[in-house]
């Protein structure tokens, strides 16, 4: 059974059309990223699973109940999950802990295990110290780690986060991952992830779902997204890509993509260093070459400067992104 199924789902804000047509499931205990610029309809997509945007037309389903469509529409408090807003969505009236401590008095806790609770919860976000305070005496990343929060303490069949760790330092986007991945091992609770971030769809899902201008345009596991992106488009959303003349870099007839880490130097085409920028672990360079612009990525400090004639090959390329 489905944690998840939403089938022919549309919706329309302000006569405008947002979602269209949207076929989707997550499977229980899966994390599914949904991938796409701002606008695309990733926020929209998670208030109709969660009850706040009443579709046009299509179903929502949880745990194989529809919870919309059909003439039914089970109302957000009502469905078991836990959302993380984008905007925080926090009660000013209630301090940091009482508002973790929230949804587990309203599950049937007792007073103190919801305490005990929250307090953990709140020193996984690095928030132990703030837990009296109400969202006007924090800042606006503090506040988004006491919706996370919040959100975690649901503890419910499916997780909606959207844009959770948008203020995140990496340390803590890295517990707030490693705690979604616990909950859902512990519980069998899926998520769905809303994020533009490429990497950090990448990192959390697998399975990464792109969306463009309310409509499901490639969804697979993040390699096959990464390798064999759908479109130029999505291959530009997903990490840096150039297009290139394949023939004249020696792989293949027509145009080809590469990304920065599918070429390497070595015997193979003439290529001139046009730019290099140091990034810590590694050197991005832009090259000039008879294909045309592309970029190469070294591990380590900078190996050539601006100007060095240097030679490439292209050690992997797709042309599924470009037909």
């Amino acid at each position: 059974m489905s944690a998840l199924r939403v089938s022919g789902l549309e919706v329309s804000l302000g006569g405008t059309r947002v979602l269209d047509g949207i076929d989707l499931e997550v499977a229980p205990g899966e994390a599914v990223a949904l991938l796409g610029p701002s606008g695309s309809g990733k926020t929209t997509l998670l208030g109709t699973v969660a009850g706040f945007v009443v579709p046009d037309a299509g179903t929502v389903s949880l745990g194989g109940e529809v919870v919309s469509g059909g003439g039914r529409s089970v109302p957000p408090e009502a469905r078991s999950v836990g959302f993380v807003f984008q905007n925080y969505a926090l009660w000013p009236h209630l301090s940091a802990a009482e508002t973790v401590a929230y949804p587990l008095l309203r599950a049937g806790a007792a007073a103190g295990e919801a305490r005990e609770e929250a307090a953990r919860l709140l020193d996984l976000m690095g928030l132990g110290g703030l837990a009296a305070r109400r969202p006007a005496e924090m800042s606006g990343g503090q506040q988004q780690r006491v919706g996370v929060a919040r959100a975690l303490a649901r503890r419910a069949r499916l997780y909606l986060l959207d844009e959770p760790t948008a203020h995140l330092d990496s340390a803590l986007r890295t517990d707030l991952q490693a705690e979604i991945a616990a909950r859902m091992t512990a519980d069998g609770a899926a998520a769905l992830y809303a994020t533009h971030d490429a990497a950090e769809a990448m990192a959390v899902a697998g399975r990464v779902v792109v969306v463009r201008e309310g409509r499901i345009v490639q969804q697979g596991t993040p390699a096959e997204v990464y390798a064999r992106p759908a479109d130029v488009w999505a291959a530009r959303l997903t990490g840096p890509a150039w297009e290139i003349d394949g023939a004249a870099a020696g792989v293949a007839a027509g145009r080809v993509l590469v990304r920065p880490e599918w070429v390497e130097p070595g015997e193979g085409m003439a290529a001139t260093v046009r730019h290099a920028w140091f990034r810590g672990p590694h050197t991005d360079y832009r090259l000039d070459t008879p294909a045309g612009e592309m970029a190469m990525r070294r591990p380590g400090p900078p190996e050539w400067r601006p100007g060095d004639a240097i030679t490439v090959t292209v050690a992997r390329w797709s042309e599924t992104a470009l037909g």
